[in-house]
């Protein structure tokens, strides 16, 4: 049955994505867009572009960024180029193509402005490898070959401190609408929440505007901690909202005179956050869960999805917790996960089966980090899970008991995960050996510019002691 081609009512009139330029202008002009932003995610998931007026991006020009801004560190600092990528030839130029499907307003702009997420290519049009978006898409390409579809679904969690504009000092939950700041953990109060509707009634009207598609917003352990489940789906297209999202609470918080934060571990007593990621496998033809027989039981790819998890996690431990604060948050005292056992239902393993229906049964990944990068998280942890099925591995017995009294299985800092992950040839090989290589070296800058700076504890302790 041929598709039915949409009405320029249905393009005007949709909150978020066109399939054309022609479609573009057609959105932009219904709602009197006079600037567009053009980004690409980098590998912190940070936005990097241009912000062009609506005129110049109609007439279609080519829109070139250099080839760095997939060097950069979270500092600002490079790695040494030399020995990274043998077609960098000094800083070239990469060619921005735009995904039409992602054009949404951006709803706090003073002007009316659109948003637009862009694909990397190189001038030859061979895709960037070193793209997060297309690490994804190349992992998704891996399960469409054997007949697969992957669905997602991420959760986010968050808090909301006070402005700090003095990194000497530590963050502090702000105060609410009763005038007090948050003192004791207020596990899914709903009235811890409601301290912040303000700010939560402009995060649900800036994510409708942008076609984003909140499932629940929950108050996590922390003072101040929030959680947002979005729906599950395409891991493009969740990774997207993810990136998406971000911005927009902390947009929302901005706006409220508070900071919203996804470090993973921002106060030195409250909980870490996490990214947790709920993960099925889908027949590419019959949309059936691959991880559930015709009775209802699970299969033997289930098991096999499970083991790929246990076994090459802690080799994409950098991708999953990024940053050195990232370790802060997975340790034994934590709620955080500190190995790869795996269980039903059991929150203090890394890996959760949560009570499903067998249409619905999922494995939840509760390792990554929230400062992680949406793309390379979902891109690392399927190419896990993809491994353990083309490899026909076989997990662990399910854990009954507490995982946190059991030994740790996961890299316990930064430099640990890097050298896990170029020692795993079976993750080189799926993620890319020219992301690889280059994803390790930026880690690797990253620590060094974190050992230039002295800490409050080596003061406090060392300063007059040793």
């Amino acid at each position: 049955m041929a598709k039915k081609k949409r009405s320029e009512k249905d393009v005007v009139e949709a909150p978020r994505g066109v399939t054309s330029l022609a479609e573009a202008k057609a959105w932009m002009a219904a709602r009197g867009i006079t600037e567009i932003e053009c980004a690409v995610p980098d590998l912190a998931g940070v936005g990097r572009g241009k912000i062009m007026p609506v005129s110049k991006f109609l007439s279609g020009p080519t829109m070139n960024l250099p080839l760095s801004v997939f060097f950069q560190t979270i500092s600002g600092d490079y790695p040494p180029y030399d020995d990274l990528v043998d077609s960098v030839v000094a800083d070239s130029d990469l060619v921005m193509e735009p995904d039409f499907s992602t054009l949404a307003v951006v709803p706090w702009a003073q002007d009316p402005t659109a948003q637009l997420i862009h694909d990397a290519y190189h001038r030859d049009g061979r895709p960037v490898d070193l793209a997060p978006r297309q690490v994804l898409r190349n992992v998704v390409d891996l399960y469409a070959k054997k007949g697969w579809k992957a669905v997602v679904a991420p959760e986010i969690e968050f808090y909301l401190v006070e402005p700090n504009t003095d990194a000497d000092y530590p963050l502090k939950p702000p105060i609410g609408r009763s005038g007090r700041p948050e003192i004791g953990r207020q596990s899914y109060s709903i009235q811890a929440v409601n301290e912040f509707d303000a700010l939560f009634e402009d995060m649900y009207d800036y994510s409708e505007a942008q076609g984003l598609e909140i499932d629940t917003l929950i108050h996590e352990d922390g003072a101040a901690q929030m959680e947002i489940n979005l729906l599950h789906g395409d891991p493009v297209t969740l990774a997207d909202q993810v990136y998406l999202f971000k911005r927009t609470i902390r947009e929302a918080a901005l706006q409220h005179k508070i900071y919203a934060t996804f470090m993973a571990k921002p106060i030195a007593d409250e909980p870490g956050s996490a990214m947790h990621l709920h993960q099925s496998i889908v027949d590419g033809e019959t949309g059936k869960n691959i991880f559930s027989d015709a009775d209802g039981d699970p299969t033997p790819e289930f098991f096999s999805f499970i083991a790929g998890q246990q076994r090459y996690l802690p080799a994409v431990m950098s991708i999953l917790a990024p940053y050195v604060n990232s370790y802060r948050r997975l340790t034994r005292d934590s709620m955080a996960p500190i190995n790869v056992q795996w269980g039903y239902d059991n929150r203090t393993a890394g890996l959760r089966v949560p009570p499903s229906s067998p249409a619905a049964r999922r494995v939840e990944n509760r390792v990554p980090s929230s400062d992680a990068n949406p793309y390379l998280v979902i891109a690392a942890s399927l190419a896990c899970g993809y491994l353990g099925l083309v490899e026909g591995l076989r997990p662990t017995e399910p854990l009954e008991s507490d995982a946190k009294g059991l030994d740790f299985e996961l890299p316990r800092g930064l430099l640990e995960a890097v050298a896990a992950m170029q020692y795993s040839e079976e993750i080189t090989n799926v993620l890319g050996p020219s992301f690889v290589k280059t994803y390790t070296a930026v880690k690797q800058q990253e620590f060094d510019t974190f050992m230039r700076v002295i800490s409050p504890w080596e003061r406090e302790y060392l300063l007059l002691n040793v």
